[in-house]
């Protein structure tokens, strides 16, 4: 019996080797499908001297993204006449730089080639492309969801393949403990249980290995394709994004060259009023304020030189107003003698008896006396006019009726909004002969031009003065700014605007490359400071090609 029990337990292995191999034998993801491709729906490019275009498929229907090549903007208001399989066909603007037709030959499988005519701005350019259908895409499938039969079917695949799955796991446990009861009957010399689990042990496990035989792996993995393209990151490194994420992300690009630049310093300024266009109202005198008749000017009031802003009465002591009153009683004393004097000599003028000189200097001096008087009464009575010393807008007030007024003391400031400069302090020696811009806090550009340096330090720094050049809406006397003057230094490089250099997240500085007209490529690059805009890409990048300028930022979320 030792020779039967041997044969009994190789079976009994046999067995479950075959029951682990065929349950693991179909351990597949049966979700996996192959690479997918780039975009999900048929498209055509075609690239001429000016423009760039992209023809997608859907539907039935031929949407034509057309952009300028070198800035990436839309065109629009262009006509736009496409050579198709069913006959020449003018495109319908949607909106701004989309193109639309009727294309029912694009369900069709195969290769389609196409020619564009663009006319734009009186010049019109002739562009080719192939839109290449998959036979995938069909009538029934290109593009379009999924019946409620076929999901269905697929859904039921997928139980089944699932519940295959389950069943092999099970024959395969199940294989195992009927194989130890199978060597254990024989061990014990008991036949005929042994060849009822025998036989059951062969009836679990053949089925189970044949459960996968009849599967169409192909037909499962056979996707309808995607309703819309999204953008992604390929296993390269590049970015594949559509048009219309384009245009959502408002990406702009240029094309590079290089060239030699002048560095550029920053200096801190603020913006001053022109000397020779404002001025300060003050008083002479300390006294108190009073307005004129129409009352003090207001914040932004335009004045003229000599208008009256202001009146200033000096306050007169106890001990002044003693002296003044002495003084006017000996004054009129005086014009009283005076008056006397000349009644006497009128007379005797007529007789010759006075000379005619005699009469007009005693008249002459009662004048005098008179005019003396009657200042001494102004000097009470009349206040201290304040008036403007240049026409322009009042910038600073600070009067108010009933105030006393210190001398020297500020009431007013005028000056003339469109003659504004800008007081910078440099570290460095500064020439006439550069150029210099500033910049705001809200990105605002304003030319400037040279004026002139300070000899004396202030604070370690000479001051520089610049005339701002050009409108002067919404600028501020004392707002800061900054400012970029070029050095003679140069450099030899590309220039870039900052907003293209993006920071990956090794820390490596990183530009985007359009090398074609969805895809990007980002190229590392070695960049040095240039000026408040730009900076100077000293390797890594070529002239020649097309750069991101706008919106890498946000191409780098891309994922």
């Amino acid at each position: 019996m030792r020779p039967i029990v041997r044969r009994a337990n190789a079976l009994a292995t046999l067995l479950l080797v075959v029951a682990s191999t065929s349950a693991y034998a179909h351990d597949e993801d049966h979700t996996s499908s192959p690479p997918a491709s780039i975009a999900s729906t048929p498209r055509a490019e075609a690239v001429s001297e000016h423009f760039e275009l992209v023809a997608v498929a859907r539907h039935g229907v031929l949407t034509i993204y057309l952009d300028r090549l070198r800035s990436n903007d839309p065109v629009a208001g262009a006509t736009v006449t496409v050579e198709t399989p069913a006959g020449s066909l003018d495109a319908v603007a949607a909106h701004d730089g989309t193109y639309s037709l009727a294309a029912p030959w694009s369900t069709q499988a195969g290769r389609h080639d196409l020619i564009f005519t663009v006319v734009s701005g009186g010049s019109a350019e002739v562009l080719t492309g192939t839109l290449q259908v998959p036979s995938a895409v069909g009538p029934d499938a290109e593009g379009s969801a999924p019946s409620s039969t076929s999901s269905t079917f697929l859904g039921g695949w997928k139980d089944r393949i699932v519940g295959s799955d389950l069943a092999l796991v099970g024959a395969a446990l199940g294989g195992f403990v009927l194989g130890a009861l199978v060597v254990g009957a024989l061990g014990r010399r008991k036949r005929a249980p042994a060849a009822v689990l025998l036989a059951t042990l062969v009836a679990l496990v053949v089925p189970a290995a044949r459960a996968h035989e009849g599967d169409d792996h192909a037909a499962l993995a056979r996707t309808p394709p995607g309703e819309r393209d999204l953008a992604k990151r390929l296993a390269d490194g590049s970015l594949f994004v559509p048009k219309p994420t384009q245009r959502l992300l408002a990406v702009r690009t240029d094309i590079t060259a290089s060239a030699v630049h002048h560095r550029t310093i920053e200096l801190p300024g603020r913006i001053i009023p022109d000397p020779n266009a404002s001025g300060y109202v003050q008083a002479s005198v300390g006294g108190r304020l009073s307005a004129p008749e129409a009352g003090f000017p207001r914040l932004g009031t335009r004045v003229n030189k000599g208008d009256v802003l202001a009146y200033v009465t000096p306050p007169v002591q106890t001990v002044d107003v003693s002296d003044m009153r002495q003084r006017q009683g000996e004054l009129d004393q005086q014009i009283s003698l005076v008056e006397r004097r000349i009644i006497r000599f009128e007379p005797l003028a007529q007789k010759g008896v006075v000379t005619q000189v005699q009469l007009d200097e005693a008249r002459i001096e009662l004048q005098g006396l008179k005019d003396r008087r009657s200042a001494l009464d102004r000097i009470r009575a009349e206040p201290e006019a304040l008036a403007a010393p240049v026409s322009g807008v009042i910038a600073e007030i600070n009067a108010v009726a009933g105030q006393m007024a210190q001398p020297s003391a500020l009431l007013f400031q005028i000056m003339e909004p469109a003659r504004l400069w800008v007081e910078a302090l440099s570290f460095d020696t500064l020439t006439g002969d550069q150029t210099a811009i500033a910049k705001t806090s809200t990105g605002r550009v304003l030319q400037l031009g040279y004026q002139g340096a300070g000899f004396a330090d202030r604070n370690q720094a000479v001051p520089v003065h610049f005339r701002i050049d050009g409108s002067t809406s919404g600028l501020r006397a004392g707002q800061f700014v900054t400012v970029l003057s070029a050095t003679q230094e140069q450099k030899e490089g590309i220039a870039v605007p900052r907003a293209s250099v993006v920071r990956s997240q090794n820390g490596q500085d990183l530009v985007f490359e359009h090398s074609s007209a969805e895809r990007f490529e980002p190229r590392s690059v070695r960049v040095e400071p240039l000026d408040g805009d730009r900076v100077l890409v000293v390797s890594g990048l070529k002239p020649g090609v097309r750069i991101v300028t706008q919106g890498a930022e946000l191409l780098d979320q891309v994922r």
